[in-house]
């Protein structure tokens, strides 16, 4: 009874606190931070731990999977250098550049664990990501770049706070941390590639939307669980799963499926992102009190502001470091604006994965307690300070979302491409008793290309605004 009353608590908070942000103009995340610091204050609500079990096997595998359902493989292929290079090099280089400035301002702490922490707080978060791009309008190549790296980049992190844990109890050689990587990498590609395979044969034989959409609750686990119980990448295993079994849904899957899963999908994704900061600022006070006292608390100030500039000025540097050196080889036009690589660099909040990750590091390491406060701080440090200043920052550089009528120029033109395409087909087919099918798909397309001789519909110049258009003309 007491769960069942604190899950109706925890998605009734959520769904207030959304509606609250909107009358606010706020990002969610931040208003049900402030709930979830306020609600750990109250006697009646219990204490929730974000352990990592809850986390890395409860929370993340499907939010992974949610996004990268929705995520498209042309677009990351298309910017799969920035992806590889923000998930990847940017992940190893804050993890030492975090490490060096913890070991340097408190040097009781041992150089593999600062690592660890450097691990725990070097990867951007999904959600965090995705819900601030999607509030202030990005444009496109900026959000496919984010959503794309952050989808990666928990993999990376992981398996090298896994490496820095083994190096707290003894010496890990280079060859070591290399095959660990592989077989994490590797491993997670050949389980997600398979469990893609078998979910799309699957759903050629699957007609009912009900079952179709139950298939994919289990797949995100299936994969995780499968990649993690021989030691592979469970994060890369969920997202290379979502991304093939996304790409390929509207070749295997019905419409009716394709429209219950996305819904389903969405209704459960917005709770649980939700949900996540809310529970995140109900961490805070239980961490905060948590400190045993034995750093001062001017160098525990100066070590958690350390670690913050550290995580952000280190992402910046990068993005403008590795603009400038792409741009020498490539010929101006083609090259990125600075105003993007600006708001690259500066939107790179933290969220659930690293709070998961600094409780995976041991209890008994020297200074655990100040791990876990600079992790949160963070965390909270780039949510308010980069995502509340982000708007600010893009209105500030003219960075402008697409243009709504470029992508409806393109999507009229990939209608009419399709149109042409079925058309003349239906040339080629006999239409002897068709029962008038064929002259009635034909009428319909006509109806809807207004640029098809006979479409019934006005000259765009010539329109007059009093004038109610046309049925089916744009």
């Amino acid at each position: 009874m007491h769960t069942a009353l604190l899950l109706v608590g925890i998605v009734v908070t959520v769904l207030v606190g959304t509606s609250l942000s909107e009358r606010l103009r706020l990002p969610a995340p931040m208003v049900l931070i402030v709930l979830g610091v306020i609600g750990s204050f109250l006697p009646f609500v219990p204490v929730i731990e974000l352990g990592p079990e809850l986390v890395l096997v409860g929370l993340l595998p499907p939010l992974l999977y949610s996004s990268a359902l929705q995520t498209s493989i042309i677009d990351i292929k298309a910017n799969l250098t920035s992806v590889i290079l923000l998930s990847v090099t940017a992940v190893v280089v804050t993890t030492f550049t975090v490490g060096w400035t913890l070991h340097a301002l408190v040097p009781d702490i041992p150089w593999p664990v600062a690592l660890a922490l450097g691990a725990a707080v070097a990867p951007p978060d999904a959600v965090s990501a995705s819900a601030v791009a999607r509030r202030i309008g990005l444009p496109r190549q900026i959000v496919t770049v984010l959503e794309g790296e952050s989808l990666l980049n928990d993999a990376t992190a992981l398996v090298s706070l896994r490496t820095a844990i083994a190096a707290i109890t003894g010496a890990v050689a280079v060859g070591s941390i290399s095959l660990d990587f592989l077989i994490a990498a590797g491993g997670g590609i050949l389980l997600g590639l398979a469990v893609a395979a078998v979910v799309n044969l699957l759903r050629r034989r699957i007609h009912d939307p009900l079952i179709d959409t139950g298939l994919s609750f289990v797949v995100p686990f299936l994969a995780y669980l499968a990649a993690e119980e021989i030691h592979a990448s469970g994060v890369i295993s969920v997202v290379v799963a979502g991304l093939l079994i996304g790409h390929k849904a509207p070749v295997v899957q019905t419409s009716g499926s394709r429209i219950t899963e996305r819904v389903t999908w969405s209704t459960v994704a917005f709770l649980l992102e939700h949900a996540v900061f809310l529970l995140i600022g109900m961490q805070v006070v239980s961490i905060i009190t948590g400190l045993d006292g034995t750093v001062p608390w001017s160098r525990v100030v100066l070590a958690c502001a350390g670690v913050l500039a550290a995580v952000i000025l280190t992402r910046m540097a990068w993005v403008l470091l590795t603009q400038w050196l792409r741009g020498l080889r490539q010929a101006p036009q083609e090259r990125e604006p600075w105003s993007h690589a600006i708001i690259t660099g500066w939107a790179g909040m933290r969220g659930v994965v690293t709070i998961a990750a600094v409780f995976i590091i041991p209890a008994d390491v020297p200074h655990h307690d100040l791990l876990v406060l600079c992790a949160l701080v963070v965390v909270l440090g780039t949510l308010y300070l980069q995502g509340l200043s982000l708007p600010w920052l893009t209105r500030a550089l003219g960075v402008r979302p697409n243009d709504p009528a470029v992508d409806a120029l393109a999507r009229a033109t990939l209608l009419q491409q399709a149109s042409e395409a079925g058309l003349h087909e239906l040339d080629r087919c006999d239409h002897h008793e068709d029962h008038g099918v064929a002259e009635s798909i034909r009428a319909r397309l006509d109806q809807r290309a207004p640029s098809r001789p006979g479409s019934g519909c006005p000259p765009a110049p010539g329109r007059s605004p009093r004038r109610r258009p046309t049925p089916g003309c744009g």
